[in-house]
């Protein structure tokens, strides 16, 4: 199967993201200037600028501009926390994570994959602005406006290139089969909605229905509804849940994608730093509260998606098929910064319902199966297999009734 990565997303960093606060999900705060800065502070700086003085003194070759040497000075004090979840983000990037967790951006509509030979192929998503301009399936991108697409160049590079503003034009220079010479496209750019829920029924049973979910943004709890209603409606009695691969993203998005297969209860236990212990508990109305439920997880499944799975798992709603989760668990707060910069703080752990440690951990599935290198290149998919044999077979009711 061809895995396409889509034109909006942004680095790694970003899928294992949590975030607490208010409004949308991402808490906003002030700096916190010292008055007056202790008598060590005051040498510790005087140090860093003894140093620096030597550098711009001496260093062959010139140095940075003083807003990259801030943001390495920022990036080098953060790193002495051992805590890879606590870091910078400089405007740019910030940018884009805040565009992600939002579930739309300002773009063309495509999706871009590269084939074996590292050529970059492009498929229009349907009705948006890449398709309108007459972007087919399998079009080969070789330019970008006034650059060429080189070899060397990242699937990150080339997504800064196409996006832009809302409005502006981005002209696409595309290979087509059949045409002898390349093709121009002008796109306007337009505000893309990036489903995180795809769904269908199951090849294999038209009465169980598959909803994969690839990460948490403001929309997602809506699109899950959606998906829902669209699948019992053509007939799913039985539903698969699909985390794998799953960074995560907001916390209020987990909590409410919980509650839409729990009746009550804790979804999530936070422990905060001088803070103490908080919960977040089930919201009620879900829409699948008693249809037999098995979530798929492996190593990629992290943050918001752990705290979904745990939840299902440690009330027995859900039997969680294939590999140990990533142990993502940690919170972080994060602050917009004046310059549109963003600081991300690891303030708390989280825990299961029954009090189990997710980060450094993750979660045992209570069938493992692996999903190995043969599996990827031959296209087989042993997990979602087993999921629909232990759905079939009736394995969910044996199990509830233990």
């Amino acid at each position: 199967m061809k895995l396409f990565v889509k034109i909006i997303l942004t680095s790694c960093v970003a899928l294992f993201i949590f975030l607490t606060g208010t409004g949308a999900g991402y808490a906003l705060r002030d700096y916190i200037v010292r008055d007056q800065p202790s008598d060590d502070a005051s040498e510790d700086i005087g140090l860093y600028w003894e140093v620096w003085n030597r550098v711009e003194e001496q260093f062959y070759g010139g140095v940075p501009n003083e807003t990259n040497v801030t943001y390495g000075a920022i990036k080098g004090s953060l790193a002495t926390l051992d805590d890879p979840y606590t870091l910078f983000l400089e405007p740019e990037p910030a940018a884009q994570e805040k565009a992600s967790l939002e579930g739309q951006f300002g773009g063309i509509g495509a999706f871009v994959r590269r084939d074996e030979e590292g050529r970059v192929i492009l498929e229009p998503m349907r009705d948006q602005a890449a398709e309108q301009a007459g972007l087919q399936t399998d079009d080969v991108l070789i330019g970008i406006d006034d650059h060429e697409i080189i070899p060397d160049m990242t699937t990150d590079e080339i997504v800064a290139l196409i996006r832009g503003e809302v409005g502006t034009e981005v002209i696409l220079v595309v290979e087509r089969e059949g045409e002898a010479e390349p093709l121009k496209l002008t796109v306007t750019r337009a505000i893309i909605q990036t489903p995180s829920v795809t769904w269908r029924i199951a090849e294999e049973d038209p009465e169980i229905g598959y909803m994969q979910m690839t990460g948490f943004t403001e929309r997602t709890d809506s699109e899950l509804e959606q998906a829902i209603d669209e699948l019992t409606e053509q007939g799913a009695k039985s539903f698969i849940l699909d985390l794998r691969r799953n960074g995560g993203g907001l916390l209020d998005t987990a909590i409410d994608v919980a509650s839409e297969f729990l009746g009550d209860g804790v979804v999530v236990k936070e422990d905060r730093q001088n803070e103490g212990p908080r919960v977040y508990d089930v919201r009620g109305g879900g829409h699948l509260l008693d249809q037999p439920l098995v979530v798929l997880v492996d190593g990629g499944t992290a943050s918001a998606s752990e705290i979904v799975a745990g939840a299902l798992q440690d009330y027995e709603r859900a039997t969680i098929i294939g590999e140990k989760t990533f142990g993502k668990g940690s919170v972080q707060l994060i602050y917009e910064l004046s310059d549109k910069s963003r600081l991300h703080v690891t303030v708390a752990k989280w825990f299961t319902p029954n009090d189990n440690l997710i980060d450094g951990v993750g979660l045992l599935p209570d069938i493992e199966v692996l999903f190995t290198e043969e599996d990827h290149q031959t296209g087989n998919d042993p997990q979602l297999d087993r999921a629909i044999t232990f759905l079939q077979n009736e394995e969910y009711a044996e199990n509830s009734s233990e």
